[in-house]
């Protein structure tokens, strides 16, 4: 195989000799800086997909796709609605909902949360907490038994299990002699749910949807109705279909409810993207002071080629391929090293953790207690191209520089 001469010596350029040393240690820096730079981007970028992947896996856990309810929090003509809704194209299913405050009383202690009515044939179609308990089924909220499904930190903080006493206070008062006082019934813990988020794990308490009726005093009436799409994504497409077929009603998605989380999450990624990127740019344009370096160790060389007939193009093309391929090597070394790492974060990090003796995350803070990682290829794809493009731009200036040699100036002090 005959490589053009251009490749030959520009490859020859990159091996270290006794007298240029420390240009070649120069460039190994600058070939580990790239590959740093582009592991860390890899990795960084693997764990916020994978950070916003699992809580938006655990959000739709709990949290339906689409929800359809009324400003008064009022839903009289569920039914109807229920039947609209389910019509839709990619709407899976569709059960009805009874939301409201409340406050938890057993044993003493005593938290607030949120109280959700459901009708647990319909609702475990709608989202996956039936697969999320700990202790009972969802089965057993039976209308006109007042059993109740808790979050798993709720019961530990009421110190409470199943079979338990749980004495429920809701806002909506009863008037009398002594004056307004709020309404309470007694409920029995009959489920225990996990779903490893601890706003819901801590807040959030089921019951049986006829119960919640009775004691919110709505009749045949429901704060709304939850959907399920066959893809969550198609969530914002579908309520707009949904507010045109149903004008008098408040149609929300699971975005709209999470959007300051997700925005913040969007936010925080693009921002260490170009962050990370600059820490790539960086490093790739050491390169530029490397070549400089070349460039000026080897002026007779380059006088020399040019006396034999290389043309300035050529000159050019040696110095680019030399600064090319150290920047594909760092970032062939980088992407290899970034995708390992962040397909392993599930070892590495316990790994870590057992070394310094604490949790890097806490669930009460970060929502979950672990460090996910996704790694999406257009992610990796576009950091190989931006890395790529950054060395070749770095190379210009230095090769543009050694073309420019006059032979004459260059041999005069030879």
């Amino acid at each position: 195989m005959h490589w053009p001469f251009e490749a030959f010596i520009g490859l020859r350029y990159l091996r270290a000799k006794r007298r240029n040393g420390f240009i070649s240690f120069i460039s190994l820096i600058s070939i580990v800086g790239i590959a740093l730079g582009v592991a860390a981007l890899i990795i960084v970028l693997s764990v916020m997909n994978g950070f916003q992947k699992e809580i938006r896996g655990r959000i739709l856990s709990v949290a339906s796709h689409l929800e359809v309810s009324t400003y008064d929090g009022r839903l009289d003509h569920w039914r109807q609605v229920a039947q609209v809704g389910s019509a839709q194209p990619h709407v899976l299913a569709g059960a009805p909902f009874v939301n409201g405050q409340g406050l938890f009383s057993a044993y003493g202690n005593v938290r607030g949360g949120l109280v959700r009515g459901i009708e647990p044939a319909l609702e475990d179609k709608v989202v996956d907490v039936g697969r999320h308990m700990v202790a009972g089924k969802l089965e057993s909220l039976r209308p006109g038994e007042f059993g109740m499904a808790l979050g798993a930190e709720l019961a530990r903080q009421l110190n409470v299990g199943l079979g338990d006493k749980v004495m429920l206070f809701v806002p909506q008062g009863t008037i009398t002699p002594a004056g307004m006082l709020p309404r309470s019934k007694q409920f029995t813990v009959v489920g225990i749910f996990k779903v490893d988020m601890f706003e819901f794990d801590a807040s959030l308490a089921m019951v049986n949807l006829r119960d919640a009726q009775v004691l919110s005093r709505m009749g045949d009436s429901v704060s709304g109705v939850r959907f399920k799409l066959d893809d969550p994504m198609l969530a914002p497409t579908v309520k707009q279909a949904l507010r045109a077929k149903l004008p008098q009603n408040l149609v929300t998605d699971w975005t709209d409810t999470n959007s300051n989380y997700f925005r913040a999450v969007q936010i925080e990624k693009r921002m260490m993207t170009i962050i990370l990127t600059l820490i790539v740019a960086v490093a790739a344009f050491n390169l530029v002071s490397t070549l400089v370096m070349v460039v000026t160790d080897k002026q007779a060389d380059i006088a020399i080629l040019r006396t034999l007939g290389a043309s300035p193009a050529s000159i050019m093309k040696i110095f680019m391929i030399q600064g090319s391929v150290a920047g594909v090597l760092g970032t062939l070394s980088g992407v290899a090293s970034g995708v390992l790492i962040a397909l392993n974060l599930d070892v590495i990090v316990p790994l870590i953790e057992r070394v310094i003796g604490s949790k890097i995350l806490s669930s009460e803070v970060y929502m979950i207690d672990y460090l996910p990682s996704d790694v999406q290829w257009s992610d990796v794809s576009t950091i190989t191209l931006i890395s790529l493009a950054l060395a070749l731009f770095a190379t210009l200036y230095p090769s543009w520089r050694a073309a420019r040699t006059q032979p004459a100036e260059a041999l005069r002090y030879e």
